[in-house]
């Protein structure tokens, strides 16, 4: 699809599309003909509300038609999306609706809404550049940063994944992910420009996953390692090989899960991507079901990756360095203050340095072997240790805290703390974590939490996290499960 001339309300009404399948939810198919009348009544219920172009809307998004609805209302009129994680509190969403300053704090609409009917309104006039919406990943400090993907990112990463896999006649991409992430939101995407439908699944469940896959025909599926382990203990059919592919991505999966994948002849294509990337970056290629290819891909089509070392020069084959990405699939930069110019974090010849460690072979594969310095990867879900720091360093009596991730062989890895008490109460310790985890989403709670008197330090006065993960890692205790 052409983005400077072509809008996403003008692909889902492009001739012969009126009547196939759009949307497919708990049996309830919504033609393309059906989502453009829906689209244009929830568009011009926005402009009612003060929306339109260059605007920004804050949407807590679920994995439901009328969550695509509205975001495609909103991409309709120009209007920068916000999506906010349906798991994050109140204070989290008041962190990032405070960076975003949205216009407007909008939830989905259903079907069944006693809307305006269609009518006239502004239709944005489609440019690569326009925000098409902004997305939070946490930094090392700690707070949130607003990555604006624009419309042209989201039209070079949909068109990339298609050289790369390929469409066909019969596909259905499944979307079980929160659409607040970047890799759910690339599906709706990447289905609506390529005219294919998406099959809705409102949260994870193993057994309903796999109840869509076999009434709805589905062929693709995106999921993190510990969604496909899950698949494959609730799979005692082997519905899960009737998929054309499996896109594994969000965390490096187990060898021992991919062979499992192969065993089943379940095609599982793993990937690495970021938020500021617009999704993927690197993706493995087809191949016959039931074989395994290792690393996490090859740069896809427009995209380029290379690793840097420490001393600036480039990485040789195998050789681990930061992994730094270049192509039209990048961030146009992340929000800054009210009028100021957009930080793009750019090298002098315009790559973004993910901070992720990571090996090219010969072949320019990628093995991916840290996502980023101190990140938490646990059940797909991104955690940043000095945010979750921050939440327990307010708590009376804790003078300072780590956070840092264990291995899990379900989750990949969970969260686990170090408090520097005084005196150094592991139960108080555990009833601290617990108090703070009611402010953090639950991926981000700590599970595993030790007491000490004080944390090392180095000779500069910051912590000393490596030694400090080494010191704490044989006195963690569980923390007890909050009733």
């Amino acid at each position: 699809m052409d983005h400077d001339r072509l809008s996403i309300f003008e692909a889902i009404r492009a001739p012969g599309v009126a009547v196939q399948p759009a949307l497919i939810e708990d049996g309830r198919v919504i033609s393309f003909g059906e989502l453009a009348a829906q689209v244009e009544r929830v568009a011009s219920s926005l402009v009612a509300q003060g929306l339109g172009p260059g605007c920004r809307a804050a949407l807590r998004t679920t994995c439901d038609v009328g969550t695509v609805v509205t975001i495609l209302a909103l991409i309709e009129l120009g209007v920068a999306l916000v999506p906010i994680h349906p798991r994050l509190t109140d204070a989290e969403v008041r962190v990032i609706t405070e960076d975003a300053r949205p216009d407007l704090q909008i939830s989905s609409f259903t079907l069944s809404d006693n809307r305006p009917k269609p009518g006239d309104f502004q239709r944005a006039i489609a440019t690569p550049s326009t925000p098409l919406a902004i997305l939070y990943t946490s930094g090392t400090t700690g707070r949130p940063k607003g990555a604006v993907l624009s419309r042209g990112a989201f039209a070079a990463s949909a068109a990339a994944s298609a050289k790369n896999l390929g469409w066909t006649l019969d596909d259905r991409w499944l979307a079980c992910m929160p659409l607040a992430h970047v890799g759910g939101l690339s599906i709706v995407t990447r289905c609506v420009e390529a005219r294919r439908p998406i099959v809705l699944e409102p949260r994870f469940d193993p057994d309903a996953v796999l109840r869509a896959i076999r009434r709805e025909r589905v062929t693709l599926l995106s999921v993190v390692p510990t969604m496909l382990r899950a698949l494959f203990d609730a799979d005692r059919d082997g519905t899960l090989a009737t998929l054309r592919l499996v896109l594994v991505g969000g965390a490096g999966a187990p060898p021992a899960l991919l062979e499992e994948a192969a065993a089943r002849r379940v095609l599982a294509l793993t990937t690495y991507g970021l938020t500021e990337a617009c999704s993927q970056v690197t993706c493995q290629p087809l191949r016959t079901p039931g074989t395994t290819e290792p690393g996490s891909g090859k740069a896809l089509p427009g995209v380029e990756v290379r690793t840097i070392l420490d001393s600036g020069a480039l990485a040789s084959p195998g050789e681990v360095g930061r992994i730094q990405v270049r192509g039209p699939t990048l961030m146009s930069g992340y929000l800054a203050g009210p009028g100021e110019p957009l930080r793009t974090s750019l090298t002098s010849d315009g790559f973004f340095d993910t901070g992720d460690l990571g090996a090219l072979d010969d072949q320019g594969r990628l093995f991916v072997h840290a996502r980023r310095t101190d990140l938490v990867v646990t059940g797909g879900e991104n955690v940043y240790p000095a945010e979750v720091e921050q939440a327990l360093e307010a708590l009376p009596g804790v003078t300072r805290a780590v956070v840092f991730g264990v291995p899990d062989e379900r989750w990949g890895q969970i969260v686990a703390a170090g408090l520097a008490l005084d005196p150094p109460d592991p139960a108080r310790a555990a009833a601290l974590v617990a108090e703070a985890g009611a402010r953090l989403a639950p991926h981000k709670r700590p599970r595993l939490v030790a007491a000490v008197e004080s944390l090392p330090l180095t000779a500069s006065g910051k912590l000393d996290r490596a030694r400090a993960i080494r010191e704490l890692s044989p006195r963690l205790s569980p923390v007890p499960r909050r009733p």
